[in-house]
């Protein structure tokens, strides 16, 4: 309790080349130095005149960073453990120009077929300061489980076919991942054109009542929504409620 740390240095995930401070702030009851450490595979080590409370840094490769902060009464406290996510290949000449750290796309999913019982994975990834946080979709539902740059699944069933997408966010806004179709199939998967055959067959011999509802936060002209998947996602429970059968497509 003789020091406090008042403020975190914030993990980030930038391109490779690009330049930014990690900060650390603390208080204490006397003068109070700060040493930095840094860590890449299993080795940690302090870094040789890194002695502020800010770092700077020209990022090269993915490493771990803390900061120790000591009294003249030999008190000590690390900070957390902050990671600096360096990104080597950036797709289309990404960041923008003017980037302030708002989330950038630079690995969208892709599409998948699986038999019943193999793993699934979809992997994103993106650039963001601080450091973006990630959440699946499917079929415009929240994934309570997936939040995670890579979506895992080790036994795929039949229901877990559908339309997977991230959403990506950090404190200056959020960016959605391209829309995928994941499809999960016992022996022989159907190709493209027989699905079609069936999803018009089905829509033909249908005799209840159908919604089609699409969420699209891509707009050229326009700002994005605010939350066009939960709106989806809402609706789509309303009208199922009042018998609909709803269809519900994204972008």
């Amino acid at each position: 309790t003789a020091i406090t740390i008042t403020e975190q240095p914030v993990s980030v995930s930038v391109p490779v080349g690009y330049s930014f401070t990690l900060r650390c702030r603390a208080q204490g009851r006397t003068s109070l130095r700060y040493q930095w450490f840094c860590q890449y595979q299993s080795d940690s080590r302090p870094i040789p005149g890194a002695t502020n409370q800010d770092l700077p840094i020209i990022a090269e490769q993915t490493q771990l960073y803390t900061c120790r902060v000591n009294d003249l009464h030999r008190n000590a406290i690390f900070s957390d453990w902050v990671k600096v996510e360096v990104h080597q290949c950036v797709a289309r000449g990404l960041p923008p120009r003017l980037w302030q750290g708002e989330p950038v796309i630079v690995l969208n999913p892709s599409e998948q077929r699986v038999e019943v019982g193999q793993p699934l994975q979809l992997q994103c990834a993106a650039m963001g300061v601080p450091a973006p946080s990630y959440q699946w979709y499917r079929n415009g539902n929240l994934l309570e489980q997936q939040k995670r740059k890579k979506l895992w699944i080790t036994h795929t069933k039949v229901s877990d076919s559908g339309t997977y997408l991230c959403c990506v966010s950090n404190s200056h806004g959020e960016h959605w991942t391209n829309a995928v179709d994941v499809h999960i199939g016992r022996g022989e998967i159907l190709p493209p054109a027989e699905h079609l055959q069936l999803f018009h067959l089905v829509f033909v011999l249908a005799t209840g009542k159908i919604a089609l509802l699409v969420g699209n936060n891509r707009y050229q002209h326009h700002p994005n929504l605010m939350a066009p998947v939960r709106d989806v996602f809402e609706l789509s429970r309303l009208l199922e409620h009042l018998g609909f059968q709803v269809v519900s497509l994204l972008d």
